[in-house]
């Protein structure tokens, strides 16, 4: 009997790590696919600023691109962005959820997890998610910002990027910026916990269960959550996509030893205002982002278990 048990249990937990793993990978690609534009933007904004052939009160959006790069130009960076994407989110939901089964057998059987436990999840999911995929993002990094620079010979493709970086700057360019993105976890520290307060929240003044909420309050959720998570964790973000873009200027004349060195430099340039370039642009981004990407994991995640046999 106990044989049994096991095989059920072992089968029930193959089958959560598929849901969340489809769900979550399914979810980030088509947030990806409908808002490359304003990530191409918001990327250069954060790694460039404003262009000096632009005047100040006009941004580099959509015009320019279309002007000097064509409709390609914003959807730069597509297709790493969806290969990172897929395990990025199918990484983050199976971890996080299995931390949260496991802490879940360790509490005190009421049901919910505290938000201490939460965030441990959603930290330990962040650290995981960031160590795997940081090589991808480098790429669609270079590959969104290539368009700007001159005199470099450019990269064709995701695997010839991926290549001629490790050739030519090793294990270090491929992990450049893994640093601000392991304390961009405290992004993801504060955005899932948010969210999962915010739909027990509903659930309890409707009388219902989070796994029947609606679209609605689902991006109600999912959209004050990001919200939040991203005006206060910004600034790593515009630290991290310099130190990622930096090393295709071998001779530029902005050159970052290191994060200390990158903030620094920041700080002395341009103020507090350089640690959020592209900040306007990527609330812009996040708020449909996020109700995209989790109103989407929820409902694929419904949908497989209800396909998937138990």
């Amino acid at each position: 009997m106990s044989e049994g048990r096991g095989g059920s249990g072992a089968r029930v937990m193959v089958r959560e790590a598929a849901c969340n793993a489809i769900a979550g990978g399914s979810a980030g690609v088509i947030s990806a696919t409908v808002l490359c534009p304003l990530d191409v933007i918001k990327t250069r904004l954060q790694v460039y600023g404003i262009p000096s052939n632009l005047s100040s009160t006009a941004p580099p959006g959509f015009q320019h691109i279309l002007k000097n790069e064509g409709l390609p130009g914003l959807y730069r960076g597509l297709s790493p962005t969806i290969v990172a994407l897929f395990p990025t989110w199918a990484v983050t939901f199976s971890v996080y959820n299995h931390l949260k089964g496991l802490l879940h057998s360790q509490g005190d059987n009421t049901g919910e997890l505290s938000v201490q436990a939460n965030m441990l999840a959603a930290s330990c999911a962040g650290i995981a998610t960031a160590v795997a995929t940081n090589p991808l993002w480098v790429v669609k990094t270079r590959l969104q910002t290539q368009g700007m620079r001159t005199g470099v010979v450019p990269y064709t493709s995701i695997w010839s990027a991926l290549r001629r970086i490790a050739e030519e700057e090793g294990i270090r360019g491929l992990y450049s910026g893994l640093l601000p993105s392991l304390a961009g976890v405290t992004h993801v520290a504060i955005q899932l916990p948010v969210y999962e307060n915010v739909k027990l929240y509903f659930a309890k003044r409707d009388n219902t269960t989070v796994d029947k909420l609606s679209p609605g309050k689902l991006a109600i959720c999912s959209s004050g959550s990001k919200v939040a998570a991203s005006i206060i964790t910004y600034p790593h973000e515009v630290v991290r996509s310099k130190l990622q873009e930096q090393g295709r200027a071998r001779h530029g004349a902005v050159h970052y030893t290191g994060v200390i060195d990158c903030i620094k430099q920041v700080y002395q340039k341009e103020g507090i205002p350089g640690f959020y370039r592209g900040c306007a642009t990527n609330l812009l981004r996040t708020t449909p982002n996020a109700v995209i990407t989790f109103t989407s994991y929820e409902m694929i995640n419904r949908l497989m278990h209800q396909l998937l046999p138990h």
